[in-house]
């Protein structure tokens, strides 16, 4: 594997195919990735292709279709709406001070938003968000047909999160049960993984933060420097051709946030970690910065994922958490996610922001 160094004095080595990615095309806008694919780093392409037509279902990532089964938008929209309230709940209830986030990360920030967000939840239902899952697809096809395979369902009067409590009301039809227990899997599991691996790189990157260094603006560099959604696929389609004509006709299109926000002509020092350049900088507006997708189409949860990654990076910070200094590389696999892996978090600086 090779390695590349960022932060202060840590070796992040990427899996060999992003290592190649960043060597061989950084500053490249246009490539071909393959017979059938076409790769893109250009903004301005990468707008004009977002913009040319919306995603089909099964290039949502989250609400692609489960078990052969359409998810319709107003479906989606009512679990978004009710992880929503789930998010806003629990930010809103008072953390025992007793809570430690130290240890390995993403693990321990994965099983800490699984307390927080889900702790009242049947055991069917919080053995879904098991991290293990998302690695083994098999397995998780698995659990979900073993949950659905229990008797009786979880009683929606009983205390459970919201998302849970719209799991249980579909849950209670037998021909709606399986797919309602997929669904609950599908949204409440990736909160927890996304969350989880965009702080881990962000305490890779730069922990122990400046005092004065914002939460947000931590964020939106660590998305910059190590966006989890670090790629974006199209399948061919008439559109793409008529934009671009190095598109051929069964071409599939893959962006690559991962390039463009690493490209020299965007930004001064691509490859450091600057929080303070969000201080100039508009995070929803600069070209090739698209962590969420384009504004056309962006990840419904966005307005989740800052907030709860903002909680913990406040957390991790009034602990006194940094880096352990006996750390000096962590690898970056080859995933659906991008993210440093067994990052270890230890007191060793004072506690305050």
């Amino acid at each position: 594997m090779s390695s590349d160094t960022v932060g202060r004095a840590r070796t992040t080595v990427f899996s060999p195919k992003i290592e190649e990615l960043l060597r061989e095309h950084r500053g490249v806008k246009f490539f071909r990735v393959d017979a059938d694919t076409v790769g893109v780093a250009d903004p301005d392409l990468i707008e004009k292709l977002l913009e040319s037509r919306s995603a089909h279902e099964f290039e949502r990532p989250t609400f692609k279709p489960l078990y052969g089964r359409s998810i319709a938008r107003a479906e989606a929209a009512d679990v978004m709406q009710a992880l929503s309230r789930d998010v806003r709940a629990a930010l809103h209830e008072p953390i025992p001070d007793s809570v430690d986030l130290s240890g390995n990360w993403p693990h321990a920030g994965h099983a800490y938003l699984r307390d927080l967000l889900f702790r009242p939840d049947p055991l069917r239902l919080r053995m879904l968000t098991d991290r293990r899952l998302e690695a083994m697809p098999v397995l998780a096809r698995a659990a979900v047909r073993t949950s659905a395979a229990l008797p009786g369902t979880p009683d929606p009067d009983a205390p459970m999160s919201q998302l849970a409590a719209l799991t249980a009301t579909a849950a209670a039809d037998p021909d709606n049960r399986h797919h309602a227990l997929g669904l609950y899997r599908r949204v409440a599991a990736p909160v927890c993984l996304g969350v989880s691996a965009l702080v881990a790189n962000a305490l890779w990157l730069g922990s122990p933060f400046d005092a004065d260094a914002s939460n947000r603006h931590i964020v939106l560099e660590s998305l910059r420097l190590l966006p989890p959604s670090w790629n974006i696929l199209r399948v061919a389609s008439p559109e793409f051709p008529a934009l671009d004509s190095r598109i051929g006709p069964n071409d599939d299109v893959l962006l690559l946030p991962l390039l463009s926000h690493r490209d020299p002509e965007l930004w001064v020092d691509p490859d450091d970690f600057r929080p303070e350049r969000w201080s100039d900088l508009d995070a929803d507006n600069h070209p090739g910065y698209f962590p969420f997708g384009h504004a056309s189409d962006r990840c419904r949860g966005r307005h989740l994922i800052m907030p709860l990654a903002e909680h913990l990076l406040d957390r991790i910070r009034s602990q006194g958490l940094t880096v352990s200094p006996h750390q000096t590389a962590a690898t970056v696999p080859l995933a659906g996610l991008l993210g440093v892996t067994r990052v270890k978090m230890a007191r060793t600086a004072t506690p305050g922001r």
